[in-house]
């Protein structure tokens, strides 16, 4: 990992600073950029950190354009980071020919086919690479991290979470994917990064990932929109349900009559997961 940060942007907001800046990536071999909030209190010390993983087609500064979030972390004093959603311009084949698969969408797996190997190990930058350059360069004080996203994120944001007990103290998501393995999104995506073996899948799929390793410590909190498009075909939250019921994980899941996938559903039900992980992070 390079120690060197550069600075994109950085603007004034609700008293805190958004900032865009990026790095070059051991993980990824490619310059990495992600978003930054630090909050008002971070100019006296040391404060929370709560990572969010944007989902399909996404960009580090979707979430800090669209999701509402600055002023809720300013009152609870919590420092927000999102991270690309895949590496970009690596020209490998197929990188760009599918909004679902390659150039937006690498979703937060270390592939081991090629020719994405080399470069997309998104897992590792989000668990591993990413929290050490943030807990270096800025005020976050260490231990006290949480982890939340949407669609494709949200998966993320689970998984994370379930392979690594112990790396954060919260976890939420709005509409995840939450059974990969029994999704079209997911299909594709597992089977062009891992291989054609399924077996191989279930250390990626959340439903599968609660049953093999036992519940979290602390509650999952989902958002999930009744009338999202993507609902029955892709996120099918009643088999992660059905499979914390069965593991005995605290699930907290809220079926929102007339909202879509969409970010004005985010920004809804926003107050709501900072509010949960501030609790959990003692913003």
């Amino acid at each position: 990992m390079s120690d060197a940060i550069e600075t994109i942007s950085e603007q004034r907001c609700f008293d805190g600073v958004q900032g865009v800046h990026a790095h070059r990536s051991a993980e990824t071999g490619t310059e990495m950029r992600f978003a930054v909030y630090r909050p008002p209190q971070a100019e006296a010390g040391p404060v929370p950190v709560l990572y969010y993983l944007a989902g399909l087609t996404c960009t580090e500064e979707t979430f800090a354009i669209k999701a509402g979030a600055q002023r809720l972390a300013a009152e609870y004093g919590l420092m927000l980071v999102a991270p690309d959603t895949s590496p970009r311009g690596l020209g490998l084949a197929g990188e760009d020919d599918d909004w679902d698969f390659g150039s937006g969408a690498g979703f937060y797996l270390d592939a081991t086919q090629d020719p994405w190997a080399r470069h997309y190990r998104m897992a590792s930058y989000v668990t591993r690479e990413l929290p050490a350059l943030i807990e270096a360069h800025f005020p976050a004080r260490l231990g006290a991290r949480g982890v939340f996203g949407h669609s494709m994120g949200g998966h993320g944001a689970l998984v994370s979470a379930l392979r690594n007990p112990g790396l954060y103290a919260s976890v939420s998501a709005f509409a995840p994917i939450v059974a990969p393995m029994r999704c079209p999104w997911g299909e594709k995506a597992f089977a062009g990064y891992l291989g054609p073996d399924r077996e191989a899948w279930r250390d990626w799929d959340a439903s599968e990932l609660v049953r093999a390793r036992g519940p979290l410590p602390f509650p999952i909190l989902i958002d999930q929109g009744e009338v999202d498009p993507f609902l029955e075909r892709e996120l099918k939250p009643e088999l992660f349900e059905a499979a914390c019921a069965a593991a005995g994980q605290a699930l907290t899941l809220r079926r929102r009559p007339g909202y879509d996938h969409g970010y004005y559903f985010i920004a809804t039900f926003m107050a709501d997961h900072i509010a949960h992980h501030a609790r959990a992070l003692g913003g």
